[in-house]
């Protein structure tokens, strides 16, 4: 069963035109120099290398190709241009994860403890049981551990959590669980766990890994809290967007016109920020600021539907630095407000959040209000517009579909293999 809305198929194919008008222009102008290049060669007296032997409408007709498989696939410029730092880069790459891309599952471990499956798929860990099922739904996985690019080791820190496993005893399990695998396989000494990762979304298990010096140092972790002052190391580990799912309603985006309230958050006060937060707005009759969750006795999903008439929604740091809250931001088409310090945004390195929502330091609580009251309206429009196109990364399905949130780790994953050499 699906547990999203799928995306829309892609627009029609002229929308492709301008890619591959740019694409042959240059295409164009790299021949046109490898054949001065050429002709200069041969008329130097120093030249006596033979005639290198260029076949241009070979080349015009491999570029042709690729333009008609990038119409036939639905591939639509205008979709990818804003939101990502390299549209191009990402979609070739994209491209080439989808063909190439192989992951070996490690098969070690009961799957009734803590092994192999998911503990649930829903609530604020689902990211991680998602992951779980859509690493074995997809063509990412293989069986035969030579063809693999990375290795996975299954192990589930939420499932050790359920079961009500102590932070001692789950470093103990962690800890035995990889050293079987090390004494079992040859595959971690190639390069001392370098080629191998694992994915917890609860923060316990970025605590119940400490007891392996290389797994925190080489192996690369998906975690749902990458903060820069912790164990998390940018550019080797991956941040794991958190996603509250089943979301209780559907979809929010192009309404603009509903979207009057400048700026919301209802929680709890469970860090510095948070506390700084309510305290200096909670009576602001601008910005709709709730000291506890809203109260359930007065309505049903009154949390959810505010996200659907408020412009920006505030999202600050928890225990953790990171909130399910963004996601939820971004499913229901409010902006979000990312307002806590340290922080690896999940797909930083593809996306520009700077396109679809304010990023902000914990200091700039204090003039949050006039923060947002200085946007202009056309900005919040391009937000708002942007905002929709990337809802797609943060939803997870089953079976996985493409771009979707667990792509778009598989692609983090692929990205960093290349930096792996044995």
């Amino acid at each position: 069963m699906s547990a999203g809305k799928p995306p829309q198929p892609a627009s029609s194919s002229s929308h492709s035109g301008p890619m591959c008008s740019l694409q042959s222009s240059l295409l164009t102008l790299a021949i046109l120099t490898l054949l001065s290049f050429t002709y200069f060669s041969l008329n130097s007296p120093l030249s006596s290398s033979p005639t290198p032997q260029v076949s241009v409408a070979k080349l015009l007709i491999d570029n042709d190709k690729a333009c008609q498989q990038a119409v036939s696939d639905g591939v639509d410029e205008e979709e990818f241009s804003d939101i990502y730092h390299s549209p191009s880069v990402f979609r070739l790459n994209y491209a080439e994860m989808e063909r190439r891309f192989k992951v070996y599952i490690y098969p070690d471990g009961d799957p009734n403890t803590f092994y192999q499956t998911p503990r649930k798929l829903t609530g604020k860990y689902a990211s991680e049981g998602y992951f779980f099922q859509n690493i074995r739904e997809s063509r990412f996985r293989t069986d035969d551990p030579n063809r693999a690019h990375l290795f996975f080791i299954p192990i589930s820190c939420h499932k050790m959590r359920g079961k009500g496993t102590s932070y001692e005893n789950m470093t103990i399990i962690v800890q035995n669980y990889v050293q079987s695998l090390i004494s079992k396989y040859p595959y971690w000494n190639r390069t001392l766990g370098a080629d191998h990762f694992f994915v917890t979304c609860h923060d316990v298990g970025v605590r119940a890994t400490e007891g392996v010096e290389l797994l925190v140092k080489n192996s690369i972790r998906v975690v749902c809290s990458p903060s820069y002052d912790v164990g998390f190391i940018p550019h080797k580990d991956v941040a794991l967007p958190q996603v509250l799912q089943p979301f209780a309603l559907p979809a929010g985006g192009n309404d603009l016109e509903n979207r009057t309230t400048l700026g919301f958050w209802a929680g709890h006060r469970n860090s510095k920020i948070r506390v700084i937060l309510a305290r200096v707005w909670e009576n602001d009759t601008e910005l709709d600021i709730s000291n506890n969750r809203i109260n359930r006795a007065m309505g049903p999903l009154l949390y959810q539907k505010r996200f659907y008439r408020t412009k920006f929604c505030i999202c600050p740091g928890g225990s953790q630095v990171n909130s399910a809250r963004i996601a939820d931001s971004i499913h229901y088409g409010c902006v979000p407000v990312i307002l806590s310090n340290y922080y690896d945004l999940p797909f930083n390195d593809i996306l520009d959040w700077h396109k679809f929502a304010v990023v902000l330091k914990e200091n700039d609580v204090y003039q949050l209000k006039q923060i947002l009251k200085d946007i202009p309206d056309a900005e919040f429009v391009a937000l708002h517009k942007s905002l929709v196109k990337v809802q797609k990364h943060f939803q997870w399905n089953s079976p996985p579909i493409k771009y979707d949130a667990f792509h778009m780790i598989m692609y983090e994953l692929w990205l960093r293999h290349h930096g792996i050499k044995y």
